[in-house]
């Protein structure tokens, strides 16, 4: 049986290339050479009958087989997660605040706190949603146990660190004219992603005009797909069909990327421990 074959390593490499997009990066994260990777993807593809990437001039993207197969592996790995953290510390209990930067909250990291809650079902579990600014006064004022923000808003060190990696995005029927200044939907002056965006336009010496400002995620994602403007978004909160990547050939600057943090408070319990250790497992490859 091919589920006799598939390990839940094999599963971790095979989502680890999808969210990066990219056999080298994963390779350097994990101390592994590249045709070490890609060989196991290879073995993969043959134990399925099917081709589960495509290259691209920038690295690998899923292909239709493969985005399927993603949401398998997914859910395999957070049902094996949630059995060793639910037998490992059986009947815990207590209260964690968790603080998640709004920009985020359509990402993978919402399922990771699916993950918290199916694992420690009597957990108190409180959750704010809040722009990264904002996120990091509520930090700073001690209201939050646990946070994942920008590095940018926070004075302390946090306990891992990653890059988002910031896609240039427009309608799906609409590519922007180099000749005219271009439209962008943003989130609010403040927000690291609006920064990166016009510091890296003024730089390249591209006019622009923000037509669409909004501290909703989901708002920025429907002003880009009617057209409204383009903006920036991690590849996870690119909608297919409605959306595509601009190419830099369009007039754009390279691709960006903002660094975000797991932090947490110096004294914790083993409530806030566990927390982390389930989290830990639904973040990025670590920096």
């Amino acid at each position: 049986m091919i589920s006799d074959q598939i390990s839940l390593d094999l599963l971790r490499l095979y989502v680890a290339v999808c969210r990066q997009g990219s056999l080298s990066r994963v390779a350097a994260q994990a101390g592994r050479a590249q045709s070490a990777v890609s060989m196991q993807i290879r073995r993969l593809e043959d134990m399925l009958g099917r081709r589960l990437f495509q290259r691209t001039g920038r690295g690998v993207v899923t292909t239709a087989d493969g985005e399927l197969f993603l949401g398998y592996a997914v859910r395999m790995l957070a049902l094996g997660d949630e059995a060793a953290a639910r037998f490992s510390l059986a009947g815990l209990s207590g209260a964690v605040r968790v603080g998640l930067a709004e920009e985020l909250s359509t990402s993978t990291l919402p399922s990771a706190l699916g993950r918290l809650r199916r694992a420690f079902p009597d957990l108190a579990l409180d959750v704010t949603v809040e722009h990264s600014v904002a996120l990091g006064r509520t930090w700073d004022d001690g209201d939050l146990d646990l946070m994942i923000a920008p590095t940018s808003v926070v004075a302390g060190d946090a306990l891992f660190t990653w890059n988002v990696e910031l896609l240039w995005v427009g309608a799906a029927d609409r590519v922007p004219d180099p000749r005219q200044p271009l439209d962008l939907a943003a989130f609010g002056a403040t927000c690291p992603w609006r920064r990166r965006m016009v510091e890296a336009l003024a730089a390249g010496g591209r006019a622009y005009r923000i037509v669409l400002t909004s501290q909703s995620l989901t708002a920025l994602q429907a002003g880009i797909e009617c057209g409204l403007g383009i903006g920036l978004l991690p590849r996870d909160a690119i909608r297919p069909g409605t959306m595509r990547v601009l190419r830099p050939d369009a007039g754009l600057p390279a691709v960006l990327a903002v660094q975000y943090g797991l932090y947490a408070r110096d004294r914790r319990g083993r409530v806030v421990d566990a927390a982390i250790a389930v989290l830990r497992d639904g973040l990025p490859a670590a920096d």
